[in-house]
């Protein structure tokens, strides 16, 4: 049971994280669409997705092992 409650948090939050990265990428070119002089280069997007997914996989990797594990059992 430990193993899996490791392998699901695991693919939870990349899952979860993905899905952040993905929101963030949405916004932000939708900030930038309506505009002749956009506000973000895409160099900005791109590190502002890699930074938001390091970030989240930080937080989410001490929120999902106490959720899998509740419903595990």
């Amino acid at each position: 049971m430990k193993g899996k409650t490791g392998r699901y948090s695991l693919i939870a939050s990349i899952v979860s994280s993905i899905v952040i990265v993905v929101v963030f990428l949405a916004l932000a070119l939708l900030k930038n669409s309506g505009r002749a002089n956009p506000l973000y280069t895409d160099v900005d997007i791109i590190a502002g997705m890699i930074f938001v997914f390091i970030l989240s996989m930080i937080v989410s990797a001490s929120v999902w092992p106490g959720i899998i594990e509740k419903r595990l059992k």
